[in-house]
């Protein structure tokens, strides 16, 4: 292993890639503690100390703490997210999407661009609806958070928090092209990892008075480190269909003749199913925070964390969204029509309907273990700080996060090493000989 990160730094072009992804990471923590004019930072600090749990601390942890800060970044690279996942489901539904999502490298620079102009869009009403709120809130004091409110303030918060989105986007493309890794993946993750020192600092500072034992916080590394490991073992996990390529004749050369396989992930629909789950989740608790309403507080109360009924509907929608995401990104009739098109087939299984019908059965068991697994990742934290009363810093989804970036990263840093003959961090068996003729 100390070998492999040694060679890392033999390759000029990927020592290159990483020192400018780590510095471009650097100008984006150092954006997420640029305040934007005319906030009291105190009376907003306190008020989201109240909003823990809610929708606002949901995002507040992809914005790596600066909505809470109300900075330049505030509103992350979530609207650009946003206009992702929803031009993904449009192109279902629009035909001239779909043609384009088929059209290869043309097509996928057009839905780029119209991902940019809807991350635009998006930004620019969400920095709006935030500018309209602050000036209605107050922190648990009543103390007032934006102390000039009206359009000038308004218009100062949507430019600022606008442009801040559209510089992330541009820093994420650029750690994509001339990085390493995902760049705005990475950026989540940086936004994420960044409260690891703070959540180690208030750990040891608990169990030095005492209101942790040390054997309890090695039981909860311990817990850590096996809930890592099978987020590990599930995400890398795939179902290999078996291909086999008929031989065909063009010309005067021979093609095909060769077996391949079809990888099913288990975990086809990533992240999306939680996010989605848990934005509508923490909906009613966010509205009871701005209407005072008795029924708001006891919707909010039974959909809290920890409560049956918010377990119960999170698993629910967990497990909807994953058949329902991963049924946009993979579609067994094309999968079987391409395959049918380059003369490959599924040993014992009819080319055509047949092939289609095999593949969805494969993909609805396989997601089926798939939401599994999400839902507990997704709860496991959630009771073991409701009933064992131990800090838990990252939920389900943050390691989920961290975990599958980190596996793209390495990957990615394995690819150039092996090209270049150097070892890379995965062992490998070496390859026997074969006898040709």
């Amino acid at each position: 292993m100390f070998e492999s990160f040694q060679n890392i730094f033999k390759i000029p072009e990927l020592k290159k890639r990483i020192l400018f992804t780590l510095a471009l990471l650097a100008v984006f923590r150092i954006g997420a503690h640029i305040p934007t004019p005319g906030i009291n930072g105190a009376a907003l600090a306190a008020f989201f100390d109240q909003a823990k749990g809610t929708l606002l601390g949901f995002f507040d942890m992809f914005s790596g703490g600066a909505l809470s800060k109300l900075t330049v970044f505030a509103l992350g690279i979530m609207p650009y997210i946003d206009a992702a996942i929803i031009l993904e489901l449009l192109t279902v539904v629009i035909p001239h999407l779909e043609r384009l999502s088929k059209e290869g490298e043309e097509g996928r620079k057009k839905i780029t661009q119209y991902t940019r102009y809807g991350t635009i869009l998006i930004a620019v009403i969400q920095s709006l609806g935030i500018s309209f709120g602050l000036e209605v809130m107050r922190s648990p004091a009543g103390a007032i958070i934006v102390p000039f409110p009206g359009w000038p303030f308004r218009l100062m918060t949507v430019i600022t928090l606008t442009a801040g989105t559209i510089f992330l986007m541009w820093l994420g493309e650029q750690i994509t092209e001339r990085g390493i890794g995902n760049g705005i993946s990475l950026l989540i993750t940086a936004g994420i990892i960044v409260r690891g020192p703070a959540a180690i600092i208030n750990t040891i500072r608990l169990i030095r008075t005492g209101e942790i034992s040390i054997i309890l916080m090695v039981i909860l590394l311990a817990f850590m480190f096996f809930v890592c490991a099978f987020i590990v073992f599930v995400e890398t996990g795939e179902r290999k269909i078996p291909v086999q390529y008929a031989k065909r004749v063009v010309g005067r050369k021979m093609y095909g003749g060769q077996s391949t396989y079809l990888p099913l992930r288990v975990n086809t629909a990533g992240v999306i199913p939680i996010i989605f789950a848990a934005s509508i989740i923490m909906f009613p608790a966010t509205i009871a925070r701005f209407i005072d309403h008795p029924w708001m507080v006891v919707v909010a109360n039974a959909l809290g964390p920890g409560a049956i009924l918010n377990t119960i509907l999170y698993v629910v929608l967990i497990v909807f969204f994953c058949y329902f995401y991963t049924a946009i990104i993979f579609n067994p009739v094309d999968v079987a029509d391409n395959m049918k098109k380059y003369g490959g087939f599924i040993p014992g299984i009819r080319p055509g309907k047949n092939t289609a019908d095999y593949l969805d059965k494969v993909l609805t068991r396989i997601t089926f273990v798939g939401a599994l697994y999400l839902s507990l990742v997704s709860v496991l934290p959630t009771y073991l700080i409701k009933f064992f009363n131990v800090p838990f810093y990252f939920g389900g989804i943050a390691l989920i996060i961290i975990v599958e970036v980190a596996l793209d990263t390495v990957r990615q840093i394995e690819s150039h090493l092996v090209m270049r003959n150097y070892e890379g961090f995965i062992k490998r068996s070496k390859p026997t000989k074969q006898r040709i003729g």
